[in-house]
């Protein structure tokens, strides 16, 4: 294999599981807040905050991993 073969798998590789990895995290995260409501409706307002702020650190790992993305496929 050439380099630039290597090089770009190794993007696609990163992209692909560092984007995959929080995909399921958020998923995660909706299951169990809409799980927790249905149990406890009266305490919608702190899951809910608890759910959107833990949606922005797992998205903030996919925004991490798409930039280390770009930024290697721009080196190649």
């Amino acid at each position: 294999m050439e380099v630039e073969v290597v090089k770009m798998l190794a993007v696609a590789i990163i992209g692909s599981l560092g984007l995959a990895g929080p995909a399921l995290a958020i998923g995660l995260i909706g299951f169990s807040a809409m799980g927790g409501i249905a149990r406890n409706p009266e305490a919608k307002q702190a899951i809910m905050t608890n759910m959107i702020l833990s949606t922005a650190f797992a998205e903030a790992i996919g925004i991490y991993a798409l930039i280390i993305a770009i930024v290697l496929a721009m080196i190649i």
